[in-house]
């Protein structure tokens, strides 16, 4: 797929194209409404979509290009939105019967929308997930079945699978996801664009709907790492809503990006050890090349072994029973039926920890973050696989074992971590289905982190391919 300024497929190509007057934001709006006319049906994208509000947005930036005023950063860029974040142009429902239509009424925009659209973002709507951002498509609720854009009898990936899948098919040029387990790497690696996991409180979470306090994340995803620095740029900063939110400084991560990687130290650890030989025939080979584009650009590369794997990904399970249990206690008990069969499932299970394992596993939790802290003062990043499989069926996933779908991933270990991890295309599977390298950072060192992402795309193409169905 190659880029054109009358057709751009990116943000930047997009922004770019627009201020040279080579496209009208009424144009980006259209394709993308057209293309959600052609494929969310078949790809459960959206929720809710905003399509007469985004064309009336489109014609506002229209009308200020011709007046000459400055263009804001995401003027007239499509966007697509998660379901669990508060937008007052349509209802916020976490993909569930549960969620009390107030709760959302009471905040109307949430901090990440307030951003987006002051930058100028169009929402073009609400996107699937999962069911309050948890669990795996239950088929006999109301809601749409977010379908893999590579094979539509395959999963887009948990939870932001709308926004992963609506950036495959076209229907916007940026998403916003949230991550607690892997929940924006996920669907970017299934689907086969790029999502970032920002530092824990790099981002606010005013506004959206809890999974796990102190796991959730909030960041952006796009086809390139250039857009994700870009929407990075919108999004990040402190907000007084949210008690986790870090008044660390934002730095400009567009201009960190500087196509190459001289003097950057990457760590490089295949985790095989841990997969039990759930790997897709081609991973390793995907993988091995993706470290050897790294090292075109620049970059040392070193081998490590990254710390308490195995423990963190216990305390990252216990950490999130806890946590989604006491948010969703009262409601469970008084809605059983109403929630999904793998969310209660799931949560039902999560009342099992007990106060001391909660306090157990935040001691391990910062044993590893000091342990993690000390290798970062070794290399500057690391380099890991998102997951050593493509997407799997949507008939594998089990309603009675949600959290089975999380085998051959590699997500979850960092959430308890707070370290910026971004997951970028690395080829396809044996099955001709997306795989996905991760390049995690130090913590609020989301500039080098982006800089290598954009570097390696600079080097390959895996980012640019299409599904065969929308060629």
């Amino acid at each position: 797929m190659t880029e054109s300024a009358s057709k751009p497929t990116t943000i930047t190509a997009a922004a770019a194209a627009l201020r040279a007057g080579q496209v009208r934001a009424a144009e980006l709006v259209e394709r993308a409404l057209a293309a959600a006319d052609t494929y969310d049906e078949k790809f459960g994208v959206y929720l809710t979509r905003f399509d007469q509000r985004a064309r009336e947005q489109a014609e506002r930036v229209d009308r200020k290009i011709a007046a000459g005023v400055p263009l804001t950063p995401l003027d007239g860029i499509p966007i697509g939105v998660k379901d669990i974040l508060a937008h007052s142009a349509g209802p916020t429902t976490a993909q569930s019967l549960v969620l009390d239509p107030a709760w959302a009424a009471s905040v109307g925009d949430c901090a990440v929308v307030r951003r987006l659209e002051a930058a100028g973002a169009i929402v073009t709507g609400k996107t699937t997930t999962m069911e309050f951002a948890l669990g795996v498509p239950d088929p006999a609720k109301p809601f749409p079945v977010p379908r893999n854009p590579w094979d539509a009898a395959r999963w887009a990936g948990g939870s932001s699978s709308g926004s992963g899948s609506g950036l495959a098919t076209g229907m916007f040029l940026g998403a916003i996801g949230t991550d607690t387990v892997g929940s924006i790497r996920i669907p970017a690696a299934y689907c086969g664009v790029t999502g970032l996991k920002p530092t824990f409180g790099r981002v606010p979470k005013s506004g959206v709907v809890p999974l796990a306090y102190t796991l959730d994340h909030v960041g952006p995803m796009a086809t390139t790492a250039a857009d994700c620095a870009l929407l990075l740029s919108v999004l990040a900063g402190h907000d007084d809503e949210d008690p986790y939110s870090s008044t660390e400084p934002v730095a400009d991560y567009s201009a960190a990006l500087t196509g190459e990687l001289r003097g950057v130290t990457i760590g490089v650890d295949d985790l095989a050890r841990f997969i039990g030989g759930l790997a897709d025939p081609e991973q390793p080979a995907r993988f091995d090349a993706a470290i050897e584009a790294l090292r075109r650009a620049g970059a040392a590369i070193v081998p490590v072994e990254i710390p308490f794997y195995t423990e963190l990904s216990a305390v990252e399970v216990v950490v999130l029973a806890c946590e989604a249990s006491a948010y969703h206690h009262a409601t469970l008990r008084s809605r059983w039926d109403d929630y999904s069969r793998s969310t209660r499932i799931a949560l039902a299970a999560a009342a099992t920890p007990t106060g001391m394992d909660y306090v157990q596993a935040q001691r391990v939790r910062h044993v590893a973050q000091r342990e993690m802290a000390a290798l970062f003062t070794e290399v500057d990043l690391i380099a890991t696989p998102t997951g050593h499989l493509g997407a799997p069926p949507l008939s594998a996933l089990s309603q009675s074992q949600p959290l089975a779908v999380l085998a051959g991933l590699h997500t979850g270990y960092w959430n308890p971590l707070g370290n910026p991890v971004v997951a970028v295309p690395i080829g396809l599977s044996a099955e001709g289905l997306p795989l996905s390298m991760s390049l995690s950072g130090r913590h609020f060192d989301e500039a080098t982190v982006l800089r290598a992402a954009d570097a390696y795309q600079h080097h390959t193409d895996h980012h640019r391919r299409t599904p065969a169905a929308l060629r």
